[in-house]
C-alpha cells in the first residue's frame, strides 16, 4: 500500500496532479495497481488530515514519532561526508571482471596472502592510468582521497610498489599476458589470424644510462634511436602486438639500444608458445630483413611486411619496375600483384593511393618551389657581391677584375640549403664549381613513387586486397602507441629499477586493453566515455540513524554507455551502516 501520484494535462498546457491511496495486486503474472481511495487534487490536499491519519497509524503500531513534522522529512539532519567520482571506475572494474583479469591475476599470483588485496591495488593503478595518469605516490593519494574504488578504501605508495613487483615477477614468462589474452579472446571472440606488431621508444627524465648491478639489473635504460626525437635522454624500446580489432595482445620491454631487426625472433617464439594456430604477422619496413622474414615462416607461420622502396633490396626494385594493371579495391586504394622468378617464395603487392599521390606531388612541388626561390636569391646575392667588387675596383683604378656570378666564392646559404633535412634531398652539387641545382633525375624517380607503398607476403592464400587492407590495419598498433603516450601518459618514465620500469609498461598495457574494449563496444572515444562517466559520483550521507552511500542518478547517455559495454550500472544505494 502506498501513495500514488497521477497527472493530467489541460488544453491550456497546465498540469493537474492527483493523489491516491493504492495497492498492487499480481494478476496473471502481471502487477496491477488498485486504487483504494482518491484523495483529490494535490494542490487542494488536506495536509493536516493526512498528518492525523499518520499519527493514528503510528499510535496503533506503537511508533511515537512526531507526526507533526512536515511530510517527507527525514528522522534527523543529514550531512554529506564525501562525494567521489565513481562512474568511470565502475565501468573499468566491470570490464576488468568481465574479461576475468582478476581471476587471471589470482591464478598467476598463487595462494600467497597479504594484508592488502594485491589484485585490487593493481586494478587501482590501472584505473588511475586510464582516468587520471599520475605518479604512483599521487595514485595512492588519488585512491585514498579522490575517487571511490570498489573493494579498496585506501592505498599507500609501498602497497603500490609491492604490487608492481609482484606483477612483474608473475609475468616473468608472460603468464599474466597469456592468461589475460586468452580470457579476453574467448569472451570477445577475437580474431587472431592477423597479429600486428610494431615498436616504439619512450624516454626517462634522467641524464645518463643505468649502471648494471651484480644481479643483471639496470640494463633497460640505455641511449638509442629515439622515436620521440629525444636522443639526449636514455630510453627503453617497447613492442606491442595487437589484433585486427585493435585489442592489445602482448607487450614487450627491451633495452633502449635494441634494434628493431633483432626482436622478431623473440616475438615469434613468445606468441608461438601460445599455440594461436595459423597466424600471419604484420610488420612495417623496419623489420623487413630476409632473416626476420624467414624466421616468421617457421612452424607454418606467415608474414605481411612493408618493404622500403628507396633503399630496398634488388627484388624490391625489380617488383616496382614491373608493368601491369592495378586492381581497384577501394575508392582510394589500387593494388597490383607481382611475382618474381628470382624470389618464388614471396608475393609482392604494389599499392597505390591516388589521393596520397596528389598530396605527395603537391608537397614535392612546394619544396621545389622553395628551392628555386632560394637559389634565385643566392644567385642574386652573388651577382650583387660581384658588382660591388667591380665597382670598388673601378674606383681604385683596377680594371683587371671581371668576376662572374658563377665564379664567386661559396656562400653559407648554399651550405644551409644543401644540408636542409627536407630540401637537401632534391639537390645536386656541381663537381667543379660547387654550385647547387635541382636533381631532375631524383625528382622523376620520386614522382614514380607518388602514393605507392610496397608489401611483401609469404601467405599463398590471401588475396592482394586482403594483404593490402591487412597492412593498412597496422595503423592499429601505431594508434595504440599514440594512446599509450598521450591518454595513458606512458612517458616520461621516472622509475629507476628495471622491475618497476617493466611494471609501469604492463600497467599501461592493461589500461589500454580496458579502454580499447570500451571504445569498441560503445563506438565512442575513451576521452568522451571518461568525461561523461566521471560525472557519476558516489555520495556518502551521515545522520543520527547511520551512514548511507548513494550513487547520483544516471543520465540517459550514462546509462547507455553501461548498457553498450554490457556492464550493470552501479547500485543506487550501498554501504548502509546503522548507528550503534
Amino acid at each position: 500500500m502506498y501513495l500514488r501520484k497521477t497527472q493530467r494535462r489541460n488544453r491550456d498546457g497546465s498540469v493537474v496532479r492527483y493523489l491516491q491511496l493504492a495497492n498492487n495486486h499480481r494478476i496473471n503474472g502481471t502487477t496491477q495497481a488498485e486504487v483504494l481511495v482518491n484523495l483529490g487534487r494535490e494542490d487542494n490536499l488536506d495536509v493536516d488530515a493526512l498528518r492525523r491519519l499518520v499519527a493514528s497509524i503510528n499510535r496503533y503500531l506503537g511508533d511515537e514519532d512526531d507526526a507533526s513534522a512536515p511530510l517527507g522529512a527525514e528522522a534527523g539532519p543529514l550531512s554529506v561526508d564525501s562525494a567521489r567520482p565513481f562512474g568511470a571506475i565502475w565501468l573499468l572494474d566491470g570490464l576488468w571482471r568481465m574479461l576475468e583479469i582478476d581471476k587471471a591475476l589470482a591464478g598467476v599470483l598463487g595462494p600467497r596472502r597479504f594484508r592488502t588485496d594485491v589484485e585490487r591495488v593493481i586494478f587501482a593503478l590501472v584505473a588511475n592510468r586510464a582516468i587520471a595518469p599520475s605518479s604512483k605516490l599521487a595514485a595512492a593519494d588519488w585512491v585514498t582521497h579522490t575517487v571511490a574504488v570498489p573493494g579498496l578504501a585506501t592505498m599507500d605508495k609501498d602497497q603500490a610498489m609491492r604490487a608492481m613487483d609482484l606483477l612483474v615477477s608473475a609475468d616473468a614468462q608472460g603468464e599474466v599476458s597469456r592468461a589475460v589474452f586468452f580470457s579476453a579472446a574467448n569472451l570477445l571472440n577475437l580474431e587472431v589470424d592477423l597479429i600486428f606488431f610494431d615498436t616504439t621508444s619512450t624516454y626517462f627524465e634522467r641524464d645518463g644510462e643505468a649502471e648494471a648491478d651484480q644481479d643483471g639489473g639496470g640494463v633497460l635504460r640505455r641511449f638509442g634511436h629515439s622515436k620521440d626525437h629525444r636522443r639526449d635522454l636514455p630510453q627503453i624500446v617497447i613492442g606491442l602486438a595487437v589484433t585486427r580489432e585493435g585489442i592489445p595482445v602482448r607487450v614487450w620491454v627491451w633495452p633502449g639500444n635494441t634494434s628493431d631487426m633483432t626482436v622478431i625472433e623473440q616475438v615469434k617464439d613468445d606468441l608461438r608458445d601460445w599455440r594461436l594456430g595459423r597466424v600471419v604477422t604484420v610488420t612495417d619496413s623496419g623489420f623487413s630483413s630476409r632473416e626476420n622474414m624467414a624466421y616468421l615462416q617457421r612452424a607454418g607461420g606467415h608474414y605481411i611486411c612493408g618493404v622500403k622502396m628507396r633503399e630496398g633490396s634488388e627484388q624490391a626494385a625489380q617488383a616496382l619496375s614491373r608493368q601491369g594493371r592495378y586492381q581497384q579495391v577501394r575508392d582510394n586504394l589500387r593494388v597490383k600483384e607481382v611475382k618474381l622468378t628470382s624470389d618464388p617464395g614471396r608475393r609482392w603487392i604494389i599499392c597505390h593511393n591516388p589521393v596520397e599521390a596528389e598530396r605527395d606531388a603537391a608537397r614535392r612541388e612546394a619544396q621545389l618551389e622553395a628551392i628555386r626561390q632560394e637559389l634565385e636569391r643566392i644567385a642574386a646575392a652573388r651577382a650583387a657581391d660581384v658588382n660591388k667588387a667591380q665597382a670598388k675596383a673601378a674606383r681604385q683604378g683596377n680594371k683587371r677584375i671581371s668576376a662572374k656570378p658563377g665564379d664567386a666564392v661559396h656562400r653559407k646559404a648554399e651550405c644551409a640549403l644543401r644540408d636542409h633535412p627536407s630540401l637537401g634531398r632534391w639537390l645536386k652539387q656541381h663537381p667543379s664549381t660547387g654550385r647547387l641545382s635541382i636533381d631532375a633525375v631524383k625528382v622523376k624517380a620520386e614522382a614514380n613513387l607518388d602514393g605507392k607503398y610496397l608489401i611483401a607476403t609469404s601467405d599463398p592464400d590471401l588475396t592482394p586486397e586482403d594483404v593490402a587492407l591487412g597492412y593498412k590495419n597496422l595503423l592499429e598498433a601505431e594508434a595504440a602507441f599514440r594512446t599509450m603516450k598521450t591518454t595513458l601518459d606512458l612517458r616520461p618514465v621516472y622509475h629507476r629499477l628495471d622491475e618497476r620500469i617493466t611494471a609501469h609498461v604492463l600497467l599501461c598495457w592493461l589500461a589500454l586493453l580496458l579502454i580499447r574494449v570500451a571504445e569498441r563496444r560503445t563506438g565512442q572515444t575513451w576521452r568522451t566515455i571518461n568525461r561523461e562517466l566521471s560525472r557519476v559520483h558516489q555520495v556518502t550521507l551521515a545522520g543520527p540513524a547511520g551512514r548511507l552511500t548513494q550513487t547520483t542518478k544516471l543520465t540517459p547517455a550514462q546509462a547507455q554507455l553501461f548498457k553498450d559495454c554490457g556492464i550493470a550500472p552501479p547500485p543506487k544505494m550501498t554501504g548502509l551502516q546503522p548507528a550503534e
